[in-house]
C-alpha cells in the first residue's frame, strides 16, 4: 500500500512508535483518527511523497506503536500524543513541518500547533471541531440522544468500553460503524486495522484517547480559549458535507475562534475523507501546503 516507503520504529521518552516515511521536499505529518491506523493514509501518502517528505505514524497505543509507558488518563491526552510527534520529528532532523490530522489525529495536531507554534508551519484539520466546542454542543443535546454516542460510551469507566470495541462494533459488514453511510475500505487497510483491535493494549489505549477527550483534553480547550490563546499558522479545515459534524457546527465559524488565518470547504462525502475521497483531498493539500 505505501510503494517507496520505509516501515520503521524509533523510541520516544514515552512509548514507541511505529511509522512510515517516504518522498523528498518539505516535511510533512500525516496523523490517523479512530478507529485506524496510519493505513487510512494509503491514497494519499505516495502521491504526497512525490513532492514532499511524508512521515506517517501510528498514534500512540494505536496500530503497531507501544502504549504509554506509565498508564493514565493523561498519558494519552493530546498534549500528551503531540509531545510524540515532535520528538518523532525531530529525530527525523524536522525542526518545522506541516501537519494533516483526520479525527483524534486532527486533534492531536491542532494541540501541536497551540502548544509548539514554532514548530509547525501549517495545519490541516480534517473533519473535527475541538474537543471543547464538542462537549459544549454535546451538554445542549436529550440524555437518551447521548447514550449510544460513541464519545460518551468510550469515555465510560473502564472495562465497560473496552469490552464493547469488539469487530463487529467498529466495522460491521467491513465498513466503520460510525460512518452515516457504508464506505468500501482497501482490504489491506482492513486488515491492517483488525489486526490491530486483535491487542487488548490497542483497545484499552483507544478508550484512554476519549477518556482524556472528556477530561484533560476538554480542560486545556477551556484554559485556552478563556486565555485568548488561539492557533498561529495557517489553518485548513475540510469536512465531509455528506456527515454528521456540520448537523453539528458551522466549521468555518466554530473554528473562526480558534484559528485567525482560516480557510476550509466541505467536501462531497462522509467523515472518513482520506479514504472516501482521496483525490479531492489531494488537491486541496497541494493546493494549500505548496502555497
Amino acid at each position: 500500500m505505501f510503494t517507496g516507503f520505509d516501515l520503521k520504529t524509533t523510541d520516544l521518552t514515552e512509548t514507541s512508535v511505529q511509522y512510515r516515511v517516504g518522498g523528498d521536499g518539505p516535511p510533512v505529518l500525516l496523523l490517523h483518527g479512530f478507529p485506524q491506523t496510519h493505513a487510512c493514509w494509503h491514497q494519499v501518502a505516495p502521491e504526497l511523497s512525490k513532492t514532499h517528505t511524508v512521515v506517517v505514524p501510528d498514534l500512540r497505543g494505536y496500530g503497531g506503536s507501544s502504549p504509554a509507558r506509565q498508564d493514565s488518563v493523561a498519558a494519552y491526552g493530546k498534549r500528551a500524543m503531540a509531545k510524540d510527534q515532535l520528538e518523532l520529528m525531530e529525530a527525523l532532523g524536522h525542526d518545522r513541518f506541516s501537519v494533516v490530522g483526520h479525527d483524534r489525529g486532527g486533534r492531536v495536531g491542532y494541540r501541536l500547533a497551540l502548544d509548539h507554534p514554532e514548530r509547525v508551519d501549517k495545519l490541516v484539520a480534517l473533519d473535527i471541531v475541538p474537543t471543547a466546542d464538542m462537549w459544549a454542543a454535546a451538554a445542549g443535546e436529550p440524555e437518551e440522544k447521548l447514550e449510544d454516542w460513541h464519545w460518551n460510551v468510550l469515555s465510560r469507566p473502564e472495562p465497560e468500553p473496552e469490552n464493547r470495541l469488539t469487530p463487529d462494533y467498529l466495522f460491521p459488514d467491513g465498513s466503520p460503524s460510525i460512518s452515516p453511510h457504508e464506505i468500501a475500505l482497501d482490504p489491506d487497510a482492513l486488515a491492517d486495522y483488525l489486526s490491530a483491535l486483535d491487542r487488548p493494549s490497542v483497545r484499552h489505549a483507544m478508550c484512554q484517547d476519549y477518556r482524556a477527550g472528556a477530561t484533560v483534553d476538554r480542560e486545556l480547550d477551556e484554559q485556552d480559549l478563556a486565555a485568548g490563546r488561539t492557533i498561529e499558522c495557517p489553518v485548513l479545515v475540510l469536512w465531509g458535507s455528506a456527515g454528521d459534524l456540520p448537523q453539528w457546527f458551522d466549521p468555518m465559524q466554530t473554528w473562526s475562534r480558534w484559528a485567525p488565518n482560516l480557510q476550509g470547504e466541505g467536501l462531497g462525502c462522509g467523515h472518513f475523507i482520506p479514504e472516501e475521497s482521496p483525490k479531492t483531498l489531494l488537491d486541496r493539500l497541494t493546493t494549500f501546503l505548496d502555497a
